[in-house]
């Protein structure tokens, strides 16, 4: 798994010294993508025999050339459609279409239609230097492919979406495969990019590493080395005690599932002991339905101090409310220094009297940012890495911003992504989960930053494997029964 996600103009710094400095040829690396494509989809679409490559101009179209010939040469019936006149074409991209025309390939221009026949549509129309909508006749043959029943594979990028932010610019070719190049690009995780990539397949073209060695990514993909170095095996010797105690506070009256979710995947993810702060009338439930808890029945702000003193670290927020009871808990709890993971109506107060606090982690949805920020919804997603980080400078410690691919921003360091997890985790009760779990990696030990890129990318996974027998349908529970899974790295490798 590649951790680093770049921009484009980094992208291209990359494969600048990759020709310019190691003195690989622009065209070999042309090539070397044709052919990384030809070979994915020959595997992902081995019945496909009647192929349609839609060409742009620059590279990307040259890429769309180069697959073309090549899988003429392997036997596939091969059309291509150009959407710029071939005489325009410079660089690569006219060696790569001569290349073609000269082994018997014919090129012809597009005339609003695709070949009705076609098993397979090769979108290679603007890659990734697109920043302005699709218009005209691209639009025309984006809504072409979008149409046709032919299974897509997209070049580098789907025509249409941003490869820097993952917007989709007017329209964008929603296909099966996407096939990227030299580093893969931070638009690919970002915004609606997702549900237009299809599966995605990465290819580094045998650029060496010390290319890419000077250029910063815009994000840090959470991978498998995090996840084994922050949860290593147990000692033998160890006891409850090792693994700290952890204390939700939440359910207000007539909400006592959130603190129970919390808590539980507290458990679930080793918190050694778990206590629940709540409104007096559901520790009785709580008990009974899960004895492992230690529910506490609180009426205020006095109750909850001596619960506070035994406790190692804070879940606050789940199933609160807006009550005088949650506001005098809220008062309480602001005022303690010990680490804390804040979700739901605690960050609602945060929203009212904002402060800085080094040791609490964050997790507000897009909404919940919003508010915390003063902004829209809609404008903390289309600019979901200025919020994250907005959202880490004004309120300390550490920032999740949640939604599909969570961002994680600890100070100034480059922010992480999570690209793990799936649809079916847009259910109710799933941030209280994710609360529990980061509150117990925290009381384990584990510093801010690591219980927050685990905990995060241990939600999403667990949640993927809960998906497994379907998305539609998948509830909180679900995934905090697969949460040992993936806790313990170590044994899931084994």
């Amino acid at each position: 798994m590649h951790a680093n996600l770049y921009s484009v103009a980094s992208v291209r710094e990359i494969d600048r010294t990759a020709i310019e400095k190691h003195g690989i040829p622009g065209y070999t690396l042309m090539t070397r993508a044709g052919a990384a494509a030809l070979q994915a989809a020959r595997g992902r679409f081995p019945d496909t025999k009647r192929w349609q490559v839609v060409c742009g101009a620059g590279n990307n179209g040259g890429d769309g050339y180069v697959v073309a010939r090549l899988a003429a040469q392997d036997g596939i019936v091969v059309s291509v459609l150009t959407l710029v006149d071939t005489e325009s074409l410079t660089g690569d991209a006219a060696t790569a279409h001569g290349d073609f025309v000269a082994e018997g390939g014919v090129v012809m221009p597009w005339g609003g239609e695709l070949d009705a026949e076609a098993e397979l549509l090769v979108d290679a129309i603007l890659g990734s230097g697109l920043e302005r909508d699709v218009g005209g006749e691209f639009a025309k043959a984006v809504a072409a492919i979008n149409e046709h029943p032919a299974r897509v594979l997209s070049v580098d990028m789907p025509t249409g979406i941003n490869a820097d932010s993952g917007a989709r610019l007017g329209c964008a070719v929603k296909a099966d495969m996407t096939v990227t190049f030299v580093g893969l690009k931070a638009g690919l995780f970002l915004d609606c990019a997702p549900d237009y990539c299809g599966e995605l397949l990465y290819e580094g073209l045998e650029i060496p590493d010390e290319c890419r060695a000077g250029v910063n990514p815009e994000f840090r993909r959470i991978d498998d080395a995090l996840m084994r170095d922050t949860l290593p095996q147990r000692r033998r010797t160890a006891h409850k005690g090792d693994f700290g105690h952890v204390l939700v506070i939440g359910g207000g009256e007539g909400m006592p599932g959130a603190v129970r979710l919390c808590g539980e995947a507290a458990l679930r993810a080793g918190a050694g002991l778990v206590s629940i702060a709540t409104a007096p009338s559901h520790a009785a439930i709580l008990a009974a339905t899960r004895p492992e808890l230690m529910p506490h029945g609180i009426k205020g702000a006095a109750d909850l101090e001596p619960l506070l003193a035994k406790a190692d670290v804070i879940a606050f927020g789940p199933g609160l409310g807006r009550s005088d009871w949650a506001k005098s808990l809220f008062e309480l709890v602001a005022a303690d220094a010990r680490s804390a993971v804040w979700d739901a109506d605690a960050l609602f107060w945060l929203a009212q009297q904002p402060d800085l606090a080094e040791a609490r982690v964050i997790t507000p949805h897009p909404g919940e940012a919003g508010a915390l920020l003063q902004k829209s919804t809609a404008d903390i997603q289309a600019d979901r890495l200025g919020a994250v980080r907005a959202l880490q400078q004004r309120y300390g410690g550490v920032a999740v911003l949640k939604g599909s691919g969570s961002l994680i921003s600890v100070g100034p360091d480059v922010p992480s992504i999570c690209t793990s997890g799936n649809p079916g985790m847009a259910s109710a009760g799933m941030g209280d989960v994710l609360t529990g779990i980061i509150a117990a990696l925290l009381a384990q030990g584990l510093s801010l930053e690591q219980a927050a890129l685990a905990g995060v990318e241990a939600h999403a996974r667990a949640g993927d494997i809960a998906a497994a027998k379907g998305q539609r349908g998948l509830i909180a529970s679900d995934l905090i029964s697969e949460l040992r899974t993936v806790i313990n790295p170590g044994m899931a490798a084994a």
